[in-house]
């Protein structure tokens, strides 16, 4: 009797990330070097204290692939970060791509750096075409619901942050361009100085602390710890000379005193 093969379910027919195009030739709006180093910064200085790197995925122009019902439609956030993610420490397992109905976990966080030819998309001021893939906005406020929206122009220096209550984005007021997330005890803010040889004004992840450190600082931190250590050895060593002088030279003062007695017919053992 001729037997056919079960039925297959639609997550086992749904293309992976190595399936789905990771880049498309000629495909404009690619990183430029400053979007390249501020994503470099995000990355390096987002600590959280709620969760360890291990549990973190931190993503820049990674594709981002969002609908299982058309599979080929993607966004390319410029920065995003998934919570709670087991990362890889295989090579041979780093994402191509991330697949929403592969991975089953939505971004937490998406920042897009605005580009002249972006802003409108970015800040939700392009309507979607019927039978065409909807806008950046729509996808993360409508489809992915992502909790945490944020849009840095570096040409006018404006930094604007949204929050999804409910079912739309509200923006989030700011305080000396800097806003708080409660759910990793970590903020995002602006932040003026160099990094990656390159002076600007930089969007940068903060504590209660101050600004989270790059590697950089961090060694540069180390090294002027391990510094001020070093030193505060040496003066405990100069303070414990000097007072071993201080007991030498008393010691040879007794001795004098107690030769002098003895010259005087005085046995100065014998004085109280």
């Amino acid at each position: 009797m001729y037997q056919t093969d079960p039925p297959r379910s639609p997550q086992e027919t749904m293309p992976t990330m190595y399936d789905l195009p990771s880049e498309l030739v000629g495909e404009s709006g690619l990183p430029d070097e400053s979007h390249r180093i501020q994503a470099d910064l995000l990355s390096e200085t987002c600590q959280p204290l709620t969760y360890s790197s291990e549990e973190i995925l931190l993503a820049s122009d990674l594709n981002l692939y969002y609908d299982p019902r058309h599979p080929l439609w993607y966004k390319r956030p410029d920065w995003y970060m998934v919570l709670g993610l087991p990362s890889t420490s295989q090579q041979q397992d780093l994402r191509l791509s991330y697949v929403i109905w592969q991975e089953g976990v939505d971004p937490f966080l998406v920042v897009e750096l605005l580009s002249p030819g972006t802003e409108q998309e970015d800040l939700g001021k392009t309507l979607g075409e019927v039978n065409r893939p909807p806008t950046k906005w729509e996808v993360y406020e409508r489809i992915l619901r992502v909790p945490y929206y944020v849009v840095y122009d570096r040409y006018e220096n404006h930094l604007r942050a949204f929050k999804l209550m409910g079912t739309r984005y509200e923006a989030i007021p700011l305080r000396e361009n800097r806003f708080f997330l409660a759910e990793l005890e970590l903020g995002l803010g602006l932040w003026q100085g160099s990094y990656q040889q390159t002076t600007g004004l930089w969007l940068r992840w903060y504590d209660a602390a101050g600004w989270k450190p790059t590697r950089k600082e961090q060694v540069e931190q180390e090294h002027q710890r391990a510094e001020q250590e070093h030193q505060r050895a040496e003066q405990e060593h100069q303070r414990a000379e000097q007072e071993h002088q201080r007991a030498e030279q008393e010691h040879q003062r007794a001795e004098r005193l107690a030769e002098y007695l003895r010259s005087q017919g005085v046995n100065p053992d014998s004085l109280s």
